[in-house]
């Protein structure tokens, strides 16, 4: 038995972290200082398209990737840009966040509302091309 489900957890980390609104995270998406990451599956950015000039990060890879002493690290994280993550619904990046963030990584933020709330305000998508 489970003693504390997704909502609270997501609630907690947002409590931690910072959260921008699309309009906020509008504002950066063209600051070379930063640089945005995408969490979500594969199949959603095949489906729905991504933010321009977006990092795609797995959420399961996330941690590996951005520790240094990981054999999967990858260079970006240690960029020193701050790192704006978003998913779909604004979940799963407030966890990311909360995670990167207590691992040292700064600064960083996620999108409330995620990509699906970006898209809705008329934001720039891009479509993917699905991997064949």
């Amino acid at each position: 038995m489970i003693t504390k489900g997704y909502k609270e957890l997501v609630s907690e980390a947002e409590a931690e972290v910072e959260t921008l609104t699309v309009a906020e995270a509008r504002q950066l998406l063209s600051d070379p200082r930063v640089q945005f990451v995408d969490v979500r599956d594969v199949r959603e950015l095949a489906r729905e398209g991504i933010i321009p000039g977006a990092f795609h990060c797995p959420r399961g890879m996330l941690e590996f990737w951005v520790d240094p002493e990981s054999p999967y690290y990858r260079d970006v994280f240690g960029s020193g840009k701050k790192f704006v993550f978003f998913c779909a619904a604004g979940w799963r990046s407030a966890l990311a966040t909360q995670s990167v963030q207590r691992m040292g990584l700064n600064p960083v933020a996620h999108i409330g509302g995620g990509f699906t709330t970006w898209k809705e305000s008329g934001a720039p998508i891009e479509l993917k091309e699905a991997k064949k």
